[in-house]
Order: structure tokens, then C-alpha cells, then sequence
């Protein structure tokens, strides 16, 4: 079967609805860097997505809230791979904004 039969699949996840309290990451302006790769995303069906980015052996998130005229991105400090994807998991669970 091919991907393009299956659409949903070419869909991020999608990050739940805050409930409760969770913990609060620190959001800043973004820093320019010279390569990054995505490696992991959100939907951007919904106004606020991210993306586990990597750049210089550190990876960090990058939030994006679509606004008009143009989106609002920042992005987390940076943190090695290991704790950086726990902190990844902790969003697409609700744990942490």
C-alpha cells in the first residue's frame, strides 16, 4: 500500500489538552543557527505545534503559534539528546507546556 492511500500518516502527533497543572517550559526567542534537523513534530492542524529540533549535538523545541500576519516562534533552551526527547515524550503526554 502506498503512504499517499493513507493520509493520516502523514500527520504529527497531536499534543492533548492541558489538564491540571504541568510543568511549564521557559520559552525564548529563537537562536539563529546554521543547521537544524527536525526530528520529530506535531500536527499543524491546530494554531500552536512543535518540533524536537537538533542543531550542534544538543537538541531543544521549537513552538510555533500561528498568528496573523505572522507566526510566534520560540523555542526551549537546549539539552542533551537523552533528556531532550524525555522532555519531548512529557509534551505529546500533556506533562509539560
Amino acid at each position: 500500500m502506498n503512504v499517499l492511500d493513507e493520509p493520516d500518516r502523514l500527520h504529527g502527533a497531536h499534543v492533548p489538552i492541558r489538564r491540571g497543572s504541568v510543568r511549564q517550559l521557559q520559552w525564548w526567542e529563537p537562536t539563529p543557527a546554521e543547521r537544524v534537523r527536525v526530528l520529530a513534530w506535531t500536527c499543524d492542524c491546530q494554531a500552536r505545534f512543535y518540533e524536537l529540533c537538533q542543531s550542534g549535538g544538543m537538541v531543544y523545541i521549537r513552538r510555533t503559534v500561528q498568528k496573523d500576519p505572522e507566526p510566534e516562534i520560540s523555542e526551549t533552551h537546549r539539552w542533551p539528546v537523552q533528556e531532550g526527547w524525555r522532555v519531548w515524550l512529557d509534551l505529546l503526554t500533556g506533562e509539560v507546556r
